[in-house]
C-alpha cells in the first residue's frame, strides 16, 4: 500500500517564509505573505514545506507574534537543527483551507499570469507578480514596454477576470510611461507620480488582492 497522496507544490498558496531559526528549541520565524495573519498561523493549522521528496506536511503546535511577524513551533521540530534543515523555504496551505473571499477581491495568484490590455484593445503584458499590502497592491506586468507598474485600483482595473486570465485597465495619461525602457532611473520619480493618478479611497485599492491568506 502506498503513503499518503502528496499535493501539487504548485497549486499549493504561500502564507510564509521560514525566515530563521529562533531559540534551541526548533522555532522558526515566519516572514509572513499573508493579510490574514492570525488565521493563517494559529495552534493546529497545517502547513506545507519542499522536502526532498515533494511536499511535507508540518502541524502548527504553538505560536506568538513578534513586530507583526509570527514565531512558530511545529510538531516533530523540536531542536535548532531540526529547524535549520527547514531552510529559508516557503510554508503553503492548500486553497481549500483558506475559506471563501469577499466580492471583488482575490488571491495573488489567481492574478499572476493575466494578460492585461487597455479599454482600448491594447496589449500592455502579463501581471508577473503582485506586490503591497491588502490596501494599497500593485500590480507588476511585463510585456513590449518593459517593466509597468499598474496600482490595483477600481478605477485603473475596471475589469478583472481571472477565469478567462484577463485583467483590463484604464490608465490615465503617462501611467504606461512611467517604467518605459530607458528610464530605470527614474524609479523613484515614478513611485511618486503614481500615487496622485490612484488616490486611495476606492473598492479595489481598499480590499486588494487578498493575500494568501493570501
Amino acid at each position: 500500500m502506498g503513503g499518503p497522496t502528496r499535493p501539487d507544490w504548485d497549486a499549493l498558496v504561500r502564507v510564509g517564509r521560514v525566515a530563521r531559526p529562533h531559540g534551541l528549541a526548533g522555532q522558526v520565524v515566519v516572514d509572513p505573505d499573508t493579510d490574514f495573519l492570525e488565521d493563517r498561523f494559529q495552534a493546529g493549522r497545517e502547513v506545507f514545506v519542499l522536502g526532498t521528496d515533494g511536499p511535507r506536511a508540518l502541524t502548527i503546535r504553538s505560536v506568538r507574534f513578534h513586530q507583526g511577524r509570527p514565531i512558530v513551533a511545529f510538531e516533530g521540530v523540536d531542536a535548532i537543527e531540526a529547524a535549520e534543515a527547514l531552510g529559508r523555504g516557503d510554508l503553503r496551505m492548500a486553497e481549500s483551507t483558506l475559506g471563501p473571499l469577499p466580492a471583488d477581491a482575490w488571491f495573488r495568484h489567481e492574478l499572476v499570469g493575466c494578460e492585461v490590455v487597455t479599454v482600448a484593445g491594447d496589449v500592455v503584458g502579463r501581471v508577473t507578480r503582485v506586490d503591497g499590502p491588502m490596501a494599497a497592491s500593485v500590480l507588476t506586468v511585463e510585456g513590449p514596454r518593459g517593466e509597468v507598474l499598474v496600482p490595483f485600483t477600481d478605477r485603473l482595473c475596471p475589469e478583472i477576470r481571472p477565469d478567462a486570465r484577463r485583467i483590463v485597465i484604464d490608465p490615465p495619461e503617462g501611467l504606461l510611461e512611467l517604467n518605459a525602457p530607458g528610464r530605470s532611473g527614474e524609479a523613484g520619480e515614478s513611485g511618486d507620480a503614481a500615487g496622485p493618478a490612484h488616490g486611495g479611497r476606492v473598492r479595489r485599492r481598499r480590499r486588494g488582492p487578498w493575500r494568501g491568506g493570501r
